[in-house]
């Protein structure tokens, strides 16, 4: 886990120049969902997953600290979050969330709050 929770951890098998959009993404117990959107912006990074019908049909946003493992030969993103924590989350605001300071904030205190809690 990174230090930042908006940053990619070094052994997280993060490639700068990689394109997970389409990538399963497994939480601890069990599969979540798909890479629909991401970003690399240095200590802003994220991954926006599409839940499918595991959250009805919501998006989640999971700031890169919460990747564990990427798999690019399988195309799978493991992160370091069970469902109910990454359910729990603050609700992704799809129109603010690449935009609003406040909400970031909101967002990594949550994932942040529940790494000191592992």
């Amino acid at each position: 886990m990174s230090d930042n929770i908006w940053s990619y951890g070094a052994t997280s098998g993060y490639q700068a120049d990689a394109d997970v959009v389409g990538y399963k993404v497994e939480a601890t117990d069990g599969h979540i969902g798909k890479v629909d959107k991401h970003s690399n912006e240095v200590g802003g990074a994220y991954l926006v997953v599409d839940t499918g019908v595991w959250i009805f049909g919501k998006s989640v946003l999971l700031p890169a600290g919460t990747i564990e493992a990427i798999d690019h030969d399988a195309k799978v993103v493991r992160v370091s979050r069970t469902k109910d924590e990454i359910k729990g989350a603050p609700e992704f605001d799809k129109d603010s969330h690449t935009t609003d300071p406040d909400y970031h904030q909101q967002v990594g205190g949550y994932y942040g709050t529940q790494a000191t809690r592992e």
